[in-house]
């Protein structure tokens, strides 16, 4: 009789145990920030048997803009709720974004990316040899490091490569030091640079390898049809020796056709291997390079044979794992339709790593082995909404790789937003 008793007793705690766990667990799966459309404004689901128990009830209300640079603002309405035991007892607040319904034209396009630097990158150093065969680093020994952005030389301006040897020259010839501005980890600094005259060019140098402008293969994610705001790549472009960012002076993206395909491997990712059109039928600015993409305006005849029209754009929240499709070219200019499977949805991360992305299409296996480069910026269409963009390569499985929001991208396409503020 007494073991019964203490079976009870103990199924009635663990019972208890059980639920309080399970309580335990909602709150902190209650969503702090749930999205929803307008044309389908709901508040955040409580599900299961908690959802009689726990109430959801609206705060307060305001309202933002998500995307300024548009001709017609899209605007978001942020609610905050709370969330409340038997309706009395607060267990958190949470909020609730809705979303105005937006619609894009999805890229797939391959397209060439040129793009000139806001001052002249260093990338490298190399000795001075002078007359008497000694060798020293002028520039090195002054305090400037690879990566740092030249941006005057004796209160002139230095744009491209052949400006800063030619200011280096007069400065050595004239004056024997060079007041140099430059840019190091974000902090404007001067450095006095004494150039040394090389024996073997005939010029005064300080020994700094210096870069002007990148250029490569991408592929073209969205375009809004009436303000013709493209958004492309998917990730931010950075100098190919120092890994470091580009900022933008000026720039273009241009189509581009692919000849050839290296195909993706185990611990060697692949590469789309194309070149310009030089009479391309569209052309576009570069105004941004961010770390989800490069944005700017478009000009020209833009098409993608699978979206006559513009489709709708699936927020964060609406992304689900399951089957996708992505638009990229393999062969020439044609836009092609592969299918993809979303892996995993990682909705804390605010950079252009937002999903795990896998390729499941035996053709594009069969051709590229899976995400190679060039196919950054290739969209994502799920449930016939405009999601994201490929824009990274897992480099030992070279089947899956990352994908974007398109939410980020849009955020950070945003090229008026202190004009409009």
């Amino acid at each position: 009789m007494e073991d019964d008793k203490r079976v009870k007793k103990r199924s009635i705690l663990l019972l208890i145990s059980l639920l309080f766990c399970t309580f335990l667990q909602l709150l902190v799966e209650i969503p702090q920030i749930h999205q929803t459309q307008v044309s389908q404004f709901s508040k955040p689901n409580v599900t299961g048997i908690w959802s009689s128990i726990i109430k959801v009830e609206r705060i307060s209300s305001k309202t933002v803009s998500v995307s300024s640079n548009m001709p017609r603002p899209q605007i978001s309405e942020k609610l905050e709720v709370a969330y409340k035991l038997f309706g009395i007892i607060p267990l958190r607040l949470g909020e609730v974004e809705v979303m105005s319904p937006m619609k894009l034209i999805p890229g797939g396009q391959s397209i060439g990316v040129t793009l000139q630097t806001k001052g002249v990158m260093v990338v490298g150093q190399a000795p001075v040899v002078d007359e008497k065969g000694n060798s020293s680093f002028p520039a090195k020994e002054a305090g400037i490091e690879v990566g740092d952005i030249l941006l005057k030389i004796n209160n002139q301006d230095v744009r491209t490569d052949q400006e800063v040897s030619n200011a280096i020259n007069s400065a050595g010839k004239q004056k024997g030091n060079a007041n140099v501005l430059f840019k190091h980890q974000d902090q404007i600094m001067e450095k006095t640079v004494k150039p040394i005259f090389c024996v073997d060019t005939g010029r005064y140098r300080m020994g700094l390898f210096v870069r002007d402008e990148a250029a490569g293969v991408g592929t073209l994610s969205f375009l809004d049809p009436t303000s013709k705001l493209y958004g492309a790549l998917g990730h931010v472009i950075t100098d190919a020796d120092t890994n470091q960012k580009i900022e933008v002076y000026n720039g273009k993206v241009i189509a581009s056709t692919i000849y050839a395909i290296e195909k993706g491997k185990r611990g060697h990712p692949g590469e789309k291997i194309g070149s310009f059109i030089p009479n391309s039928l569209f052309s576009g600015t570069i105004e941004k390079n961010t770390i989800t993409g490069i944005f700017g305006k478009m000009s020209g005849q833009v098409e993608n044979p699978y979206f006559k029209e513009a489709i709708p754009v699936g927020w964060e929240s609406e992304i689900k794992v399951g089957p996708a499709k992505i638009y990229t070219v393999i062969q020439g200019e044609k836009i092609e339709e592969f299918t993809v499977n979303i892996d995993r949805v990682m909705h804390n991360r605010t950079d252009s790593k937002n999903m795990i992305v896998r390729v499941t299409d035996p053709r594009l296996l069969e051709v590229t082995g899976g995400i190679i480069q060039g196919m950054s910026g290739s969209p994502i269409v799920q449930d016939g909404k405009l999601i994201g963009a490929v824009t990274h390569v897992f480099v030992n499985d070279s089947q899956r790789g990352y994908g974007v929001f398109i939410q980020n991208m849009l955020n950070d396409s945003q090229l008026d937003r202190k004009k409009a503020a």
